[in-house]
């Protein structure tokens, strides 16, 4: 065997046979703690045994164990925990077995013996501490520093500081997105300038030290966070002071998932300032300069010609049978004339044709021009349908937040238990907290509401009609032959026909002592009451019909003991608000009848309306350091329907992230037309490698090759999908309203997503040209000049 050669000996038979009894082993330990329902005073340990630093812990456990300071707690049988352990060490010593080095050879040195060595070869090292400690520590760094500006961007000050630090930081203080999107984004930088100075350290990519650094330093964090959704010894130690970053993260109902996918961005910034610090320092100075990198670049690809860009542009917006059709029509036209051209050439000059017959095969298109255009139309494919599809849910989403906070209000006020009796003071107070932009007061309870047709269970709402609409859309959701001032002058409601003949019928019958038609009496005028356009359908009446409301929480004392509070109202108005929900299910009456009604003095709690929606939360929460704190509290509108917005959220993050599969794929394309391209001009790369150009410098040519394919797919999806965004707005897809309750496909264009799937094009097919521009820099020039 040479010296060069590997010096392993791997003897498979001991290997699987020592696999085999380590299992068994296993199964026995497995067997033995079960038995002794001890799982949960071993997982501890077991999960940190997965982790490279788990066994420090383990063995400093061990000390205080072996200390007296905490006794050991019985997990198992003695016989049972020693049979596994034995079996287990037994496994693993028959695969330590299987592992030998091969003997040395007996040949002597080579003739080249002494000789100095190459010194690309000489200069190298396995391992960098220093690039251990700029990876792992600035991954640390970057999570520690996420975690940190959220929590002061979004609270201010620290909560437990004096009472004039906590009124201060009020002004401080971002709304929790905002905030989370600058501390990402000065993590990400954290992070991105770590690899950056490891690889320029290191002058290469060091991926030993990066997954190194990234498995030991950077796994910690997110473990930690999602063990403290699920473990209460670490909610009660953490939950408080990661407050606002456990509830960003919970904005998209998985708190697990937003804390693994940011951690995810940040490995990927890590990478991206690794490959960067490569490719700016791989030559042993730092060079940043691109000018003849993209110029070497641009005559490779040719991904900026106007004949691609236009026809992947025609595929896009009219999809690829047409432009096909089109194209295939007038290449054949063009071949045939240019054909005949050269035929008739031919016959005056044979010398003169076959050069221009060499000329049209030159302009011919070459199979790695046809990938770079299929690469090319798979990216903007991909970023087409993930703008689309997420203006399209952007739109639903919108619409339906519209609704709903037409409906109801952005915040709401109340005690944690009791009523409101002075909530005039209350209103009081909360006028001056900036951002308040309305309020009103209500009382909401459950009641059943019935008529000579129907009866149903609904939420009823005591409002003030002359603050009601600060706060929500109800007087302008309305339906003609409704008022609402009319809840205040009950007189005003003109009772439908049916109820007047009716009630005029009685009026007029017959008085039985007399004999004579008695005279009628004045009718009672009944407080109004505004119910919705499906609960309307439901009780089949309509404006001026009387109804009967029942609440089985009160009770009046009858002739037969005590029944429920009933009291009729007549139908002063109809709404409709657009959400099912809402028009089956509310009903509203003026707050002093709620207040007769219902027995109550003062108010249930106040609504409020903000000036922004997205910084609703924290003034809620400067409203209630306004009122003193407890008893008070505040809910915000996200807080109220956290269920069904996180759903949504989510929905869309997964179908963003399916979505980018179609992204993934033109990656792998582009990968195979770089590795086409390094094929092609592996002459050229030994040439420019002979003249003095570095190993970072076909890095950087390559690179830009692929990124140009991933500008120019991106930015053709962009136009494209955004001209069929506009399409759809502007022409739109009609939808039954009865089953959809909007009449067309709702579109809304958010810039941020919009480029941000533009990015993620970029991103990804940045990501494919690693290996290929890595394979293009490792040719050596003799190897390259090797066949010429």
């Amino acid at each position: 065997m040479h010296p060069a050669e590997r010096q392993t000996d791997y003897r498979w038979p001991l290997l699987w046979a020592g696999a085999l009894v380590a299992l068994v082993g296993a199964i026995l330990l497995g067997v033995a703690i079960s038995e002794s329902e001890a799982w949960a005073e071993v997982a501890g340990a077991l999960g940190l045994s997965f982790v490279g630093w788990g066994g420090l812990v383990q063995s400093f456990d061990a000390g205080v164990l072996a200390l007296g300071a905490q006794k050991a707690t019985a997990v198992a049988g003695p016989k049972a925990l020693v049979a596994g352990t034995l079996v287990w060490l037994a496994g693993w010593g028959l695969i330590a077995a299987g592992i030998r080095r091969a003997p040395a050879s007996g040949e002597g040195p080579s003739p080249a013996a002494g000789a100095p060595l190459y010194p690309r070869l000489a200069r190298y090292r396995d391992f960098y501490w220093s690039t251990l400690g700029a990876y792992g520590g600035g991954i640390l760094l970057a999570e520690l520093a996420l975690l940190l500006l959220q929590t002061v961007l979004s609270s201010g000050v620290p909560s437990d500081l004096g009472g004039a630090a906590r009124e201060a930081s009020g002004g401080l203080s971002l709304p929790p997105t905002i905030a989370f999107a600058i501390a990402f984004i000065v993590s990400m930088g954290v992070a991105f300038a770590s690899g950056f100075v490891g690889a320029s350290r290191a002058q290469r990519l060091s991926f030993p030290e990066a997954t190194i650094g990234v498995f030991y330093l950077g796994l910690p964090v997110p473990i930690l966070l999602s063990l403290m959704e699920r473990v209460p010894s670490l909610q009660l130690a953490l939950g408080y002071r990661l407050r606002e970053v456990t509830y960003v993260a919970g904005l998209i109902g998985r708190p697990e998932l937003a804390y693994w996918l940011v951690f995810a961005a940040l490995v990927l910034a890590l990478v991206l300032g690794i490959n960067t610090g490569f490719i700016a320092a791989g030559s042993g100075r730092v060079d940043l300069r691109l000018g003849f990198e993209l110029f070497v670049a641009r005559r490779h690809v040719a991904v900026f010609r106007p004949s691609l860009l236009l026809g992947a542009l025609a595929v896009l917006m009219f999809g690829i049978i047409p432009p096909l059709i089109v194209y295939f029509i007038i290449r054949g036209a063009e071949a045939a004339v240019e054909r005949t051209r050269v035929k008739n050439l031919g016959l005056a000059d044979p010398l003169a044709a076959a050069s221009a017959q060499h000329r049209m095969k030159l302009h011919e298109q070459s199979p790695t021009m046809m990938m770079t255009a299929l690469s090319v139309g798979g990216v903007g494919v991909g970023v087409m349908a993930l703008i689309i599809v997420l203006s399209v849910m952007s739109g639903f989403e919108a619409d339906l937040q519209q609704k709903i906070l037409g409906t109801n209000a952005h915040a709401v006020v109340s005690r944690y238990a009791g009523d409101l009796p002075d909530y005039d003071k209350v209103m009081q107070q909360v006028k001056r907290v900036p951002g308040v932009a309305g309020q009103t007061p209500f009382i909401i309870n459950q009641v059943m509401i019935a008529s000579e047709g129907n009866v149903d269970g609904v939420i009823i709402k005591g409002i003030d009609p002359n603050t009601v609409g600060s706060v929500t859309d109800l007087p302008q959701n309305i339906l003609p032959g409704g008022d609402l001032g009319h809840l205040e002058q009950p007189a005003k409601i003109l009772p439908s026909s049916a109820v007047e003949d009716a009630e005029k019928k009685d009026a007029e019958e017959e008085d039985p002592i007399i004999g004579k038609p008695s005279k009628p009496a004045k009718p009672t005028v009944l407080p109004g009451i505004i119910i919705g356009r499906e609960l309307a359908a439901s009780l089949r009446v309509v404006v001026g019909d009387r109804v009967n409301v029942v609440s089985p929480l009160g009770t009046e004392l009858g002739p037969s003991g005590p029944i429920p509070k009933s009291r009729a109202f007549r139908v002063a108005g109809v709404f409709y608000s657009g959400m099912y929900e809402y028009d089956s299910k509310f009903v509203y009456i003026l707050l002093k009848e709620a207040q007769d009604f219902f027995a109550v003095k003062g108010a249930t709690g106040i609504e409020l309306k903000v000036a922004d929606i997205d910084d609703a939360r924290r003034i809620a929460n400067q409203v209630v350091r306004v009122l003193g704190g407890y008893p008070y509290r505040a809910r915000d509108w996200g807080e109220m329907n956290k269920n069904l917005f996180s759903a949504l959220r989510l929905e869309k993050l997964v179908m963003g992230i399916i979505l980018s599969i179609i992204i993934i794929v033109a990656a792998g394309l582009i990968v195979a037309t770089v590795i086409m391209l390094v094929l092609e001009k592996r002459k050229e790369i030994s040439v420019l490698k002979a003249l003095g150009v570095p190993d970072g410098g076909i890095v950087k040519i390559f690179l830009a090759e692929g990124l140009q394919i991933g500008v120019a797919g991106g930015v053709l999806g962009l136009f494209s999908g955004l001209a069929w965004c506009l399409f759809i707005e502007k022409v739109g897809i009609k939808l039954d309203p009865e089953v959809y309750y909007i009449p067309a496909l709702p579109v809304r264009i958010e810039p941020v997503q919009t480029a941000l799937a533009v990015i993620i094009a970029v991103l990804v097919t940045y990501l494919a040209s690693i290996y290929p521009a890595l394979k293009a820099s490792s040719v050596e020039p003799v190897e390259g000049l090797k066949a010429e």
